[in-house]
């Protein structure tokens, strides 16, 4: 039987990832936790536009936000 998303995303715990959101923002930082909705709590995350780049330390983002997520090795996945 197949791994859901959230089995797959719960092996990146505690690894660097890259997450592109729908407002085109890119966020980098430690995936700390995942949970059965794919809101995600990245630490030490940073903020990437086109304009700037900007530290914002933990955040806590929606999983429905999240338009692609990669990890470590570019591995991706479609969290929501």
């Amino acid at each position: 039987m197949a791994e859901g998303p959230t089995h797959v995303v719960e092996r990146l715990l505690q690894q660097r990832v890259t997450l592109e959101l729908k407002d085109s923002r890119t966020l980098t930082g430690k995936l700390l936790g995942v949970d059965e909705h794919m809101n995600l709590v990245l630490e030490d995350a940073e903020e990437r536009t086109t304009e700037v780049s900007r530290h914002l330390g933990r955040v806590v983002l929606r999983g429905s936000n999240v338009v692609t997520l990669n990890g470590p090795q570019g591995a991706g996945g479609k969290p929501s």
